[in-house]
């Protein structure tokens, strides 16, 4: 059974979407967020002060994806209006752990006594503040934000050692202000 699929997405003030050959570029006061939502049969224009989303005749599959394009395009404008937070929260009780932004890159120095250094290269879009034992990750793009965050925790995985005694590390602790 194939249906029509309309799905809408409405335009706050001061937000501005452009559409071009399935690439949805959103630019808002906090940032601007680009993806490409391409699937043959669906189609994303702006009218007046909506995202339509539109498929026609559409089966199960592409009436999924025409909701997934839906919650894609609604992130991105949360995401410009708003950002996405990320809290983690350092903890050592056996060796003190020292984080820091060099170059472009989040350095970790002394886990677990290590000698050498563990690093992560950071993207552009994403800012990272740390205070004390809390560090926040910032960023209009949801998924870049929430998987720079994952990155830095488990760039502080434990290997060869008991998990229940070596509880040090990088761990989140909130998404979006909402503890986890």
């Amino acid at each position: 059974m194939k249906i029509n699929i309309m799905n809408k997405v409405g335009i706050p003030e001061g937000v501005e979407v452009n559409v071009d050959k399935g690439i949805v570029n959103v630019k808002g006061p906090k940032g601007t967020v680009v993806k490409k939502l391409l699937a043959p049969k669906i189609n994303i224009a702006v009218k007046e002060k909506e995202i339509v989303v539109e498929a026609k005749n559409a089966t199960k599959r592409e009436k999924k994806m025409a909701g997934t394009f839906r919650a894609h395009i609604k992130n991105m404008i949360k995401g410009v209006t708003e950002n996405f937070n990320y809290k983690l929260k350092i903890c050592s009780s056996h060796f003190p752990i020292n984080v820091n932004i060099e170059n472009k890159q989040f350095v970790v120095k002394n886990f677990l006594g290590e000698a050498v250094p563990r690093t992560l290269n950071l993207k552009e879009g994403v800012d990272i503040k740390i205070e004390g034992t809390e560090i926040t990750v910032t960023s209009a793009d949801k998924e870049l934000a929430g998987q720079t965050a994952a990155s830095i925790e488990k760039l502080c995985k434990i290997k060869g050692r008991d998990k229940r005694i070596f509880q040090d590390g990088i761990w989140m602790i909130a998404k979006n202000d909402k503890e986890i």
